[in-house]
């Protein structure tokens, strides 16, 4: 297969990060039972994550290539295997501000790395769209496994035990053997450059972006959506401990579960972006998803669940909940896939480093505010309110669909 030793690499990278960058709903259920953390202050660890991820988007994003995609890849996973080494020792919340920051800089470096790469490894819009898909949907099989991993290292019997932080060895073992596979693997990179420009020039790349309607209105998208799918993954832990009062170590399982759903429907997106218009894909995902949010939280209320439960045994609700990431998975991939498939692949660079800052906003924003309403009110209206961001999507979409980029070469 074409291109198989470094799709390889970017599917690894992306599995690395898929792990610790959403290992954050874990934590912030883990550092209020050992460190007495309230709801509202554990919740900013999303924006240590989520800020330095966008700081960095913006910076780097128009000249990464003259960097080297390569090299920012290594320079990212060596940042994050040192530090995963240390957290074995944390004894206090900062530790897990400073974690998330390195994270969120490494993620930075990575996902424009891997964004640029994509159009490196593939030869038409139809491949794009299906190898983003695919790519996507190994990012959250990482984030099933992650929380699988992490409930592993869970003890049920004594909250304050902090026994968990020995799952850092073997994500810090993960992101260095990565680190080795991506050393040894060739990558041509010399379509990505644009070397008629220099710094300046490469500037002007990236603001010329903002001259169109279409990137306008597909930045909104990706805002918006991750604005709700950050909600969820981040306070699914949270809502299962508090809310369903299942077991700590079933409440990071349910993450888990909730990324398998993500998979599937991400995997799906790769087969169906071959088969349907992206908009319909879309249209289709939204309506179902809001259908099932109120179809499915009002099974939450009131309802009992004895302490011994288990997935053998639990309620139907249990089961559902997190299933609904199922039909929100495959929005991400197709509008990103879209946009990036429309412009020069100099300038995809540039378009990933806006698309992750953006991303980062949202996410910072609606674990925030997710949080907030879950502390003051009630978890089942905290993820009520997505159906006004999910709304304003779907509208946003359609009017993305009519519009077209016909940018100079």
């Amino acid at each position: 297969m074409k291109n198989f030793n470094i799709k390889a690499v970017l599917f690894l990278n992306y599995f690395v990060f898929a792990i610790l960058l959403n290992s954050v709903g874990t934590v912030i259920l883990q550092v209020q039972q050992n460190f007495g953390i309230s709801k509202s202050h554990a919740s900013v660890l999303e924006g240590f994550k989520d800020l330095p991820i966008a700081i960095c988007s913006f910076i780097l994003a128009s000249f990464l290539p003259k960097i080297g995609i390569k090299k920012s890849m290594l320079i990212a996973l060596l940042l994050v295997s040192c530090m995963c080494f240390v957290m074995p020792f944390t004894n206090a919340f900062w530790f897990f501000k400073l974690l998330f920051t390195i994270v969120g800089i490494s993620f930075a470096l990575i996902k424009i790395s891997v964004f640029t790469s994509i159009g490196l490894v593939t030869n038409t819009d139809k491949e794009h769209s299906s190898f983003m898909g695919y790519l996507e949907g190994f990012f959250m099989i990482g984030v099933l496994m992650g929380n699988v991993l992490f409930s592993l290292f869970i003890d049920d019997h004594n909250p304050r035990s902090t026994h968990w932080l020995n799952v850092y060895w073997v994500l810090g073992g993960i992101s260095t053997l990565s680190f080795l596979f991506l050393f040894f693997t060739k990558l041509d990179e010399h379509e990505a450059k644009s070397e008629k420009t220099d710094l300046l020039g490469d500037l002007k790349n990236s603001a010329s972006l903002f001259g169109y309607r279409k990137v306008l209105f597909f930045l909104l998208c990706t805002f918006l959506f991750v604005l709700v799918e950050q909600s969820f993954q981040t306070w699914t832990p949270t809502f299962y401990k508090e809310i369903l009062k299942v077991p700590t170590s079933m409440s990071i399982q349910a993450g888990a579960v909730l990324a398998g759903a993500f998979a599937l429907g991400r995997f799906l997106s790769g087969f169906f972006s071959k088969k349907f218009s992206w908009i319909y894909v879309v249209s289709f995902c939204v309506v179902g998803f809001a259908i099932s949010i109120l179809l499915v939280l009002p099974l939450t209320h009131n309802i009992t669940i004895d302490a011994g439960t288990t997935w053998l045994n639990a309620p139907l609700v249990v089961y559902l909940f997190p299933l609904m990431g199922g039909l929100l998975a495959p929005i991400y991939p197709s509008i990103n896939s879209v946009i990036l498939a429309s412009i020069p692949k100099y300038l995809h660079s540039a378009m990933s480093g806006l698309i992750v800052v953006f991303s980062a906003i949202g996410g910072t924003i609606g674990s925030i505010i997710t949080g907030f309403v879950f502390q003051e009110f009630s978890g089942q209206q905290a993820f009520y309110l997505s159906l006004i961001p999910l709304s304003l999507l779907i509208i946003s979409a359609i009017f993305m669909n009519k519009l077209k980029i016909n940018p100079k070469k």
